[in-house]
């Protein structure tokens, strides 16, 4: 389909683009983070991938994704198209690479599309799988990017993530003044509070990295802190709250206990004491009091994990991971899960006992076993959570819901005895 063309090319000034991000063929490996949302939306280090290109090429980006999310995703097509592999993270290398491209010219790591510049006209026949014999591909080969293909790549990657963005957010910047109240260890030019930003009465080590607090978000008094640390707008750690680094609170997440590098992707909560690492929530997630997962198997062997595609758990090449969580999902207090646990959508967790591994969508139950979350309750209960942060469930929220409710019927086999 592409040709592999090695040219030198003078840099063009970045402008205004009309982003195009699609989900590739590995996309059901990301699930079930992705029933819910393009690849695009996951968040890794301060922002979601989508935001991270929105700001590099100062334009909007929309969706090449499944069909049932495109009402609440569209896509938006322009007569200038830059296309882009959803689950590519810019680097400032890529950044420019992407920037030099001309009409009808692609980025490839080996067969793989990462980034093409495309017209209407081709953009269409390249939407309706017709060859594109003038496409000429530019093989990547060394330059360094981060690319998303299995849940525990967000929390893997989010050091690395979260510096990148802290410099792209920061660059040219004053921090809001930090109230002297607070111990700070390593330098202040690693801290960056935004505007309406509180902290007080912490401990902030930035040695190991850098803290990032959002707009309007807070830190209570006696937490302590080692970076990197990202807090995005409205996100509250609680007092006491002990964070280890790399560690992301999306936008009005609130989080308490100890967390050592867990990304909550957004209005999720983990507001009391109990243990969470080496771990991804969704949106609308929330982990009861005392609750814990263990990130570190007792005979510390190779973590292996759910893995959709396969219907089986396979290898992770990790030694320490703990939980990835769909969006809607609860756990009671207490609640114990193991080591490499996948938790699917609007599940609601409770009862003594570790869970299973794997815990399809919309069951409720534990241990002891499971039944189906009605789907009519599973909207009431969503009503309620995104209620308390302004957040309106639409229809579009519903038919998502729907269809992963069918998507994911083969994996509660209690429903086979029906």
């Amino acid at each position: 389909m592409f040709q592999s063309e090695h040219e030198t090319k003078s840099e063009k000034p970045t402008m205004s683009a009309n982003i195009i991000l699609f989900d590739d063929e590995r996309r059901d490996h990301l699930l079930p983070l992705v029933y819910t949302r393009p690849v695009g939306e996951l968040r890794v280090g301060i922002l979601t991938i989508r935001e991270k290109w929105e700001r590099y090429l100062k334009g909007r980006a929309s969706y090449i994704t499944q069909d049932y999310l495109m009402g609440k995703y569209p896509i938006h097509v322009s007569g200038e198209n830059i296309v882009i592999n959803g689950g590519v993270c810019p680097s400032d290398m890529l950044f420019r690479l992407v920037n030099e491209l001309d009409f009808n010219e692609a980025l490839l790591q080996g067969d793989d599309l990462i980034a093409a510049k495309l017209d209407a006209h081709q953009f269409e026949r390249l939407m309706n799988d017709q060859e594109v014999d003038s496409l000429k591909g530019f093989d990547l080969e060394d330059t360094p990017y981060i690319r998303i293909r299995h849940p525990y790549d967000i929390f893997m990657y989010n050091d690395e993530a979260l510096r990148q963005d802290f410099a792209l957010l920061t660059r040219n910047r004053t921090s809001e003044r930090i109230s002297n109240t607070n111990t700070i260890i390593g330098s202040e030019d690693d801290i960056f509070l935004e505007k309406g930003a509180k902290v007080e009465c912490s401990i902030l080590n930035a040695s190991k990295g850098p803290i990032y607090v959002g707009a309007n978000a807070e830190i209570m008094e006696g937490c302590i802190i080692r970076g990197p640390l990202a807090m995005n707008e409205g996100a509250v750690l609680k007092m006491g709250a002990k964070i280890y680094g790399a560690t992301t609170l999306g936008p009005h997440c609130k989080v308490g206990g100890e967390v050592n590098n867990v990304v909550f992707t957004g209005y999720s909560n983990k507001g009391h004491d109990g243990f969470l690492g080496n771990a991804v929530l969704g949106e609308w997630c929330n982990i009861g009091a005392d609750s814990n997962n263990s990130n570190l198997k007792n005979n510390y062997a190779q973590v292996k994990l759910w893995d959709y595609p396969s219907g089986k758990f396979k290898k992770t090449g990790l030694q320490f991971c703990g939980l990835i969580m769909g969006d809607h999902s609860k756990c009671g207090i207490n609640t114990m899960f193991n080591t490499g646990t996948v938790v699917g959508v609007s599940t609601n967790i409770y009862g003594s006992g570790f869970p299973r591994n794997f815990v399809p969508s919309f069951a409720w139950g534990g241990a002891s076993g499971y039944m189906t979350f009605k789907l009519e309750k599973a909207y009431e209960t969503a009503r309620i959570m995104m209620a308390r942060r302004g957040v309106e469930l639409d229809d579009e929220d519903k038919k998502i819901m729907e269809h992963v409710m069918e998507a994911s019927k083969s994996y509660r086999a209690w429903e086979k005895g029906a």
